[in-house]
């Protein structure tokens, strides 16, 4: 696996780096030795942030972890990694790629429980008025929900906007 590790408000020692890469390297037996793995190490205040992006064939796994120790969030971040890897691995690993894929052999033929099977269980539809940003985000609090999809007036195009941690907003465009 080839590692590209950044840090933001913090120096990546030797030591940090060792620790990034031995803790992510155990994800070494299910991608093959040319995948690339984005690191990113923030420090702000008390919060010890790590942010890990694996690109592979069309999809991103990723996966984000903060404690009060970088190295806390090392563990924890790998944990999650190997965690959604073996639970999404049919949804991630298309079979007719597979002998391409970035993924091992030995992943792609091991069965894991799909005990947390992804199941749609209500649909709803509703008419996507156009409206600016600002008011999407007025009306997703009027509804008490965390995103809204929404036609957006300056673009006619659909978008998301939804709710950040520090109450603040995010907006989603499509990218063309």
């Amino acid at each position: 696996m080839k590692f590209t590790i950044i840090g933001k408000n913090i120096d990546v020692t030797p030591g940090l780096k060792s620790a990034v890469e031995d803790k992510l390297g155990k994800l070494e037996k299910y991608f093959n030795p040319d995948t690339n793995v984005n690191v990113t190490l923030h420090v702000e205040k008390d919060r010890h942030k790590i942010e890990v992006t694996i690109p592979v064939k069309g999809k991103i796994i990723r996966s984000e972890q903060v404690s009060s120790d970088m190295y806390a969030s090392i563990d924890l971040v790998e944990e999650v990694i190997e965690r959604q890897l073996k639970k999404y691995k049919n949804k991630i690993v298309d079979k007719h790629q597979a002998e391409k894929s970035s993924f091992k052999m030995e992943f792609l033929e091991q069965d894991y429980m799909d005990e947390d099977d992804i199941r749609i269980e209500r649909v709803k539809k509703f008419d996507l008025k156009p409206m600016y940003p600002e008011d999407a985000c007025v009306q997703m609090e009027l509804l008490g929900h965390n995103f809204f999809v929404f036609i957006n007036a300056e673009t006619d195009e659909t978008n998301v906007v939804y709710k950040r941690k520090g109450n603040t907003y995010g907006l989603i465009e499509p990218e063309l």
